[in-house]
């Protein structure tokens, strides 16, 4: 986040610009088509199709270098396909000046730096100023409270974002995305730096935006959050979507123990019937009785004892 994001708006106000229309509930907010991405000699994405719908969570779950993120950036405008397509809105997003692309997809990066101590509230005012010349912008100020109180960001307004912890970054930066008020938020690893009350803090805030008709992209290590919250799940591999749907369809042991190459076991939920994954551990006791052999017949029953 640098300055000139925070003033390269300031143009826009004495001109007059359409607000986009609220999209109707199940709408097709952004969509890959046949999207290949690549970054130097490496193809990372490989023909992924993907749609994303107001009124939805989609969790983007998968082992480390599935291609997760690099899928949000794409989908986010900020990485150029190889080949295929991406469409916010039902365009092209090259066909999209920057100003209104800011007003139909917010973007939360897995980091957010600032070279200046601007104090919380300008930090998340930040995220107004793609309305910087529309009938919305006297609703700045109502935006950004909003946004701090949901984030629970309000009692360290003024402090430098700087002078922050990791985690108080994290929901600061998470409240400039919610001051921007796109109808599509894509968020990238959210809950990375959050303790257990805040990770869930933000993922009901995914399901109450989605709930207002917002759609929400998010990418997730915890299997266990995107199982509670997420209405879909796109499971990555090699930059590949091996599986997508709702998570109790979705997240199934076989699948789950190939893609991330740990035996697992999905069991429901004693209460919500939610599944819950749980990595297969040794038991130390039985394995010390057996000659420490269990996990050998364990990986070799999952397909994952190495040739």
């Amino acid at each position: 986040m640098s300055v000139p994001f925070r003033f390269g708006f300031a143009a826009l106000r004495g001109s007059k610009r359409a607000v986009p229309a609220r999209p109707a509930p199940g709408a097709p907010l952004a969509e890959a088509v046949d999207l290949h991405v690549r970054l130097g000699q490496r193809e990372v994405l490989a023909g992924i199709g993907l749609t994303v719908r107001a009124g939805e969570v989609l969790a983007l779950v998968g082992p480390n270098g599935a291609g997760k993120s690099t899928l949000l950036a794409a989908l986010s405008a900020d990485l150029p396909a190889a080949s295929g397509e991406v469409r916010i809105d039902g365009r092209p997003v090259g066909g999209w000046s920057a100003p209104d692309l800011a007003l139909r997809r917010a973007v939360l990066p897995q980091s957010a730096a600032l070279s200046f101590p601007f104090p919380v509230e300008d930090v998340v005012r930040m995220g107004r100023a793609p309305w910087a010349g529309t009938a919305l912008c006297d609703s700045d100020d109502e935006a950004v409270a909003a946004a701090m109180a949901a984030t629970e960001v309000t009692g360290f307004a003024a402090r430098p974002f700087s002078a922050l912890s990791g985690g108080e970054r994290a929901r600061a930066a998470l409240a400039r995305v919610l001051a921007q008020r796109a109808p599509l938020l894509l968020l990238d690893e959210p809950t990375a730096a959050l303790d257990l009350r805040h990770q869930e803090l933000v993922l009901r805030i995914c399901r109450e935006r989605a709930a207002a008709g917002d759609g929400v992209v998010v990418v997730l290590h915890d299997l266990g959050l995107a199982a509670a919250y997420a209405d879909r799940v796109a499971v990555l591999h090699d930059g590949r979507i091996a599986a997508d749907g709702p998570p109790a369809e979705v997240f199934e042991d076989g699948l789950l123990s190939r893609v991330y190459r740990q035996p697992v076991e999905v069991l429901p939920h004693p209460r919500t019937g939610a599944p819950l994954v749980v990595p297969v551990r040794e038991d130390r006791s039985a394995g010390d009785r057996c000659g420490g052999n269990r996990s050998a017949v364990r990986n070799d029953s999952m397909g994952l004892t190495p040739a």
